[in-house]
């Protein structure tokens, strides 16, 4: 692992360790114990060891999926004279593909030119793209435009990488259009993976491992009628069509057009007909003055399924080495978690299903979270996941130890307490919770 640590403001820090302490002992399970808070940032501060792509079963089998993917690959690596990466059927679910990266490599010379690009673009390229024009905010060269730092970056820094310029300075930064496309193609980065930006976009997703679990998990059957509460960018609701087969009714809510427009882009990738996206607050999905099962508002108990991949922290997201949240911003998540909540326990129907998802590691927004709902809404139940390939509930939580081992917690900082690195742990950090409506 290379020598990095996520750099957090230390009020987010003093809120996290409450998460993380350095030592448990309240008689729950050590399987459900935590690494600490500095393995924990050590880890995030990495990518995960897998790439992994979500198969559109719709259209393709798995089988015929990998030999168009290994195909892809193997022609993008030979063209840019990179090793090949092996590529193959998860062991346990149908419908995803495990590439596996390799790294850190470390230059074996330093560069004589370099360019500085922005924090989002550096950990992009950790995760396998190339640097994007709107990414670089330096090329320290003699020129005569003096912006984007144009002598050497004295700042905070970190190497990611080599690659070929595609387009020289003054274009960057000497004209007033706003200038886009690859900028510097990755020759050798840090870690090898692929680059999956519109990677084969009608047969694969490129989809991290827990959020393909969380469909799985929430078993949608064809022709239920099943609601995504926030659903952008459209990764879960196209795998919730898949997974019925395009037969049924899925309503898809995200309150912010663009973000519904890339829903519907990726829906007409994949070929899926079933799904219904609106422009909508899903903490006001739930109106029992409302008789239509159209356009949202809709009455209580109207589907049969409910995802809530809820708006959180995403204190789990992997590469980062730098995060400026502040403790304000973090504690404002739970307060709209439980209103979201509210709403999808009122959508469900009797007998049906909730999943409760988020991808940060705070037991604020997670096993808290649970505990609230099984104090506050006697009607909800947890229920056994399948499949069911994360850890369990962090044992200091609110949770009992039968519950924490109901729930599903991928928690990179688990890492260092283990012999081997597979695809189920080395993943983003994320949490699953899988509630049933039962009559009272």
């Amino acid at each position: 692992m290379a020598n990095l640590s996520l750099t957090l403001d230390s009020a987010v820090l003093t809120k996290l360790s409450k998460s993380y302490p350095e030592e448990v002992s309240d008689g729950k399970s050590s399987e459900c114990a935590s690494g600490s808070l500095k393995d924990l940032l050590e880890w995030l501060a990495v990518p995960p060891a897998f790439s992994t792509l979500r198969v559109n079963t719709f259209v393709v089998s798995s089988s015929e999926a990998l030999m168009q993917v290994v195909k892809q690959l193997k022609e993008t690596c030979n063209l840019q004279g990179k090793p090949e990466l092996r590529v193959e059927i998860h062991p346990t679910l149908f419908d995803c593909l495990l590439v596996h990266n390799t790294g850190p490599h470390l230059p074996q010379q330093q560069a004589e030119k370099e360019v500085i690009v922005d924090h989002a673009c550096g950990m992009a390229v950790l995760r396998g793209a190339d640097v994007f024009k709107q990414g670089i905010v330096g090329a320290p060269l003699y020129a005569r435009c003096l912006r984007g730092f144009s002598r050497v970056y004295q700042g905070s820094k970190m190497y990611v990488g080599t690659g070929v310029a595609l387009v020289d300075r003054d274009e960057l930064f000497c004209t007033s259009a706003v200038s886009r496309g690859v900028g510097v193609q990755m020759s050798e980065a840090l870690y090898h993976s692929p680059s999956l930006s519109d990677f084969l976009p009608k047969i694969v997703f490129p989809q991290n491992l827990p959020s393909i679990i969380c469909g799985h998990v929430l078993g949608p059957r064809p022709g239920e009628t099943i609601l995504d509460m926030c659903a952008a960018p459209g990764g879960k609701t196209s795998h919730i069509a898949a997974l019925m087969n395009n037969e049924g009714r899925v309503v898809a809510l995200d309150k912010t057009a663009d973000k519904v427009a890339k829903i519907r882009s990726n829906l007409e990738n994949f070929c899926l007909t079933c799904v219904e996206s609106y422009v909508f607050d899903a903490r006001k999905a739930c109106s029992k003055d409302s008789d239509e099962v159209g356009e949202p508002p809709y009455p209580p108990a109207t589907f049969d399924r409910v995802l809530l991949d809820g708006p959180c922290s995403a204190l789990g997201q992997r590469p980062a080495v730098r995060n400026k949240m502040t403790a304000g911003c973090m504690a404002s998540f739970p307060k709209l978690q439980r209103m979201l909540l509210t709403a999808a326990v009122h959508l469900v129907r009797e007998g049906g299903t909730l999943v409760y998802s988020t991808c940060s590691l705070p037991v604020e927004e997670n096993e808290d979270q649970v505990a609230w709902v099984l104090d506050n809404f006697p009607a909800l139940v947890l229920e056994e996941q399948t499949p069911h390939l994360g850890g369990c509930g962090l044992a200091h939580s609110s949770l009992s130890a039968a519950n924490c081992r109901l729930v599903q917690r991928f928690d990179p900082s688990r890492l260092s307490r283990i012999a081997t690195r597979d695809c189920n742990s080395d993943t983003i950090g994320f949490f699953i919770a899988k509630f049933r409506k039962v009559s009272r």
